[in-house]
Order: structure tokens, then C-alpha cells, then sequence
């Protein structure tokens, strides 16, 4: 039984490699910093040689820039794939958006993520640049369009789509960065489904006419 599980093992890794030095990068960060971590010390987390890595990733930067597209990249997809095909009052699918946002805030690496982002962007500005163009850049203008599609429609009064974004996502952002950096210091848990939706109760009659 031993030997088929690791014929198996094997026969699976060559595909599965990209997600596991992933997995491993993001753990190493968040434990030790970005400056402090080497390929190398990637490549032993994820069962590579030294020499391996090189294959996947030419350096530290490219591998961060991985774990942004891969772990905020693919959440991006799923919104803006949402907002393609709803149709109808903006109010539900705003709803829906920000409950899919705690799910991937509670569920997934992002808190870890957004904290390595903010702790190492003063160092490596590059790192911050590169999410802000491909995170914050591209996820921003997905809910702003939809405060605008209700205004046009008569839904959601007049009010600025950019500052009300902001607004909309500052919860979400404190959520994150609650769990990954005060929560491991004896800080309450915020239950992540409450506050969205007390926040989305408080959004939608903000915006009512």
C-alpha cells in the first residue's frame, strides 16, 4: 500500500509542483520575512533540490508575484465573471460579492498574503507596486462599476463611486489584517460573516435614494 501511494506521490508532483513551492514560499514569508527567506530554503519546504526551483521561478520577486496572481488573481476572475453575468438590481450582487470576499478572507491564505504585502512593500516597493496594479487595481474598478450601474438606474442615490469602493472594502480590509496579525497575538477573532453582513445592511441603506 506504502509503494502505491508514493508511485502515485510521483506520478502527481510534476503538476502539482508550481502550487506546492507556492504553499511553501507563502509559509516561509509569512514565518520569516521576505528578505530572510531563500529560493533555496523554498525549494527544502516543497521537496525540490536547490537547483530545482530555478526551473519555476528566476527569483524571490517572480515567486511573490506568483502567490499575488494566484491566491488574489483567481478571486479577481470570480468577481469580475459575477458582475459579467448578473443582471437586475445591483444591491444582491453586492451582497453576493462581499459574502464571496469573507469566504476567500476566512478560507484562504489572504489575510497572510495582504500582511506580507504591507510589511515588505517599503523594502521592495516593486512587491507593492505589483499589487496594486494587479490587485487592488483591478478589483477596485469592478465594484465601482457596479455603485455606478445603480446610480444610472435610479437604485443608489448620488454619491461618489470611488470614495463609496473604499468604503465598501475598508471592513474587509480590517477583517484581514485582524486575522493574520492580531488574532496570532491573543486578539479576538472577528467572525468574518457577521461583520459583512452587518457592513452590506449598513452599505445598501447608505445608498438608498
Amino acid at each position: 500500500m506504502t509503494d502505491q501511494l508514493e508511485i502515485t506521490s510521483r506520478k502527481r508532483r510534476p503538476h502539482d509542483r508550481p502550487a506546492e513551492i507556492l504553499e511553501a514560499a507563502l509559509d516561509l514569508f509569512t514565518e520569516r520575512g521576505f528578505k530572510a527567506t531563500r529560493l533555496e530554503d523554498v525549494a527544502s519546504r516543497a521537496g525540490l533540490s536547490k537547483a530545482a526551483i530555478y526551473l519555476y521561478f528566476k527569483d524571490k520577486t517572480s515567486l511573490l508575484m506568483a502567490i499575488v496572481q494566484a491566491t488574489a488573481g483567481a478571486n479577481i476572475n470570480i468577481a469580475g465573471s459575477m458582475i459579467a453575468q448578473h443582471q437586475g438590481p445591483v444591491a444582491p450582487l453586492l451582497q453576493q460579492l462581499l459574502g464571496f470576499m469573507a469566504g476567500r478572507i476566512d478560507q484562504s491564505r489572504m489575510p497572510d498574503l495582504l500582511k506580507l504585502v504591507i510589511s515588505e512593500s517599503r523594502a521592495h516597493p516593486e512587491i507593492g507596486r505589483f499589487y496594486l496594479d494587479n490587485v487592488i487595481g483591478q478589483a477596485l474598478p469592478l465594484f465601482q462599476s457596479l455603485i455606478e450601474r445603480g446610480i444610472t438606474t435610479g437604485e443608489f442615490r448620488a454619491v461618489d463611486p470611488r470614495l463609496t469602493v473604499k468604503c465598501i472594502v475598508g471592513p474587509l480590509v480590517l477583517a484581514a489584517l485582524w486575522k493574520s496579525v492580531f488574532v496570532p497575538i491573543g486578539a479576538e477573532p472577528i467572525n468574518i460573516e457577521d461583520l459583512v453582513r452587518h457592513h452590506a445592511d449598513f452599505i445598501l441603506r447608505a445608498l438608498r435614494p
